[in-house]
């Protein structure tokens, strides 16, 4: 299964990926990173994870066949897909289609008390 893990991480938990990525002379698993997690649920709203939802494992498609899928107007869905392909969430193919290229979905974030 081609999973990627969405989290929200610092600096320098992207720098010791890198490094041990290195090390290992392959990559350490497939991220999308935001910094915080207000980044994180700005980019990735209610109606945008269902367009990710709709997507998983689906290949590429065209966008009137998102908004289809979601049950939606071809006019927001194409502003929502443009805010996920501007977060690096989704893929534009050559041919123009949008994809999601996993099958799976980790969320990974943790919150603590405030300092």
């Amino acid at each position: 299964m081609n999973t990627v893990t969405i989290e929200v991480a610092d600096r320098r938990t992207l720098d010791a990926r890198f490094v041990e990525a290195m090390r290992q002379g392959r990559p350490v698993g497939a991220f999308i990173t935001f910094p915080t997690v207000q980044a994180l649920w700005s980019a990735l709203t209610v109606k945008r994870w269902e367009i990710v939802q709709a997507l998983c494992g689906a290949g590429p498609v065209t966008l009137r066949e998102v908004a289809r899928r979601v049950g939606r107007d071809v006019k927001g869905v194409h502003t929502d897909v443009h805010a996920l392909l501007a977060a690096g969430v989704l893929e534009k193919t050559d041919e123009g289609n949008i994809a999601f290229p996993y099958d799976a979905v980790h969320v990974d974030f943790m919150m603590k008390a405030a300092a």
